[in-house]
């Protein structure tokens, strides 16, 4: 890759990931005011990961930045990451036995070629029942409080999940398949193909 890669995020599980596939991006982590209403999941993550590349772009001319957004669903309703252990029981209680989807977009900015792709992933997780003890022991670990829906699949919260369907990436927060696909239209693959 010729010009710098930029991840537009704070998060250290999508950096981790960026560097299992051997891509090292500077982090700018985009200060916006993220949508949290009037669009269907898989649209609200999409348009939040093109604000968070966007916002970083004025500073980064010859760029590829990279945008992204999660979120969990479930019946109607949006988790975002709780702000106290009575949020994050709450949402346990909620995601507790049943199955729930993870919503992951990703938008890629070429910022010297004015170009921006973008798009989204979807995957099933199914929760374990929990009982009362399970689900303090897991706020006491202070893992629920910087993850979407109040868990971390690559972390303790592993042990709540009894399966999931579709992509493993999309639940930590960054599909490999949907960023290969981007790259690719960029012209970028990461796996060339035939």
């Amino acid at each position: 890759m010729q010009k710098p890669l930029i991840l537009a995020s704070a998060s250290p599980r999508r950096l981790d990931l960026l560097r299992q596939i051997g891509l090292e991006p500077l982090v700018v982590p985009a200060q916006v005011r993220e949508i949290s209403k009037g669009l269907e999941p898989q649209e609200l993550v999409r348009e939040n990961a093109q604000l968070k590349a966007g916002a970083v772009a004025p500073d980064h001319p010859d760029a590829l930045i990279i945008g992204a957004d999660t979120l969990v669903y479930q019946d109607g309703r949006i988790f975002a990451k709780p702000k106290n252990p009575r949020e994050a029981r709450l949402m346990l209680e909620l995601l507790s036995g049943s199955t729930h989807s993870v919503y992951t977009g990703l938008a890629l900015l070429d910022t010297s070629a004015g170009r921006l792709v973008s798009g989204w992933r979807c995957t099933e997780v199914i929760f374990a029942p929990l009982n009362s003890a399970q689900i303090e022991a897991y706020i006491a670990s202070g893992e629920p409080f910087d993850k979407a829906g109040g868990y971390g699949i690559q972390g303790k919260g592993g042990l709540l999940v009894e399966k999931i369907n579709g992509d493993y990436g999309t639940v930590v927060g960054l599909s490999f398949p949907l960023l290969n696909e981007l790259m690719t239209k960029l012209g970028i693959p990461l796996i060339p193909t035939p």
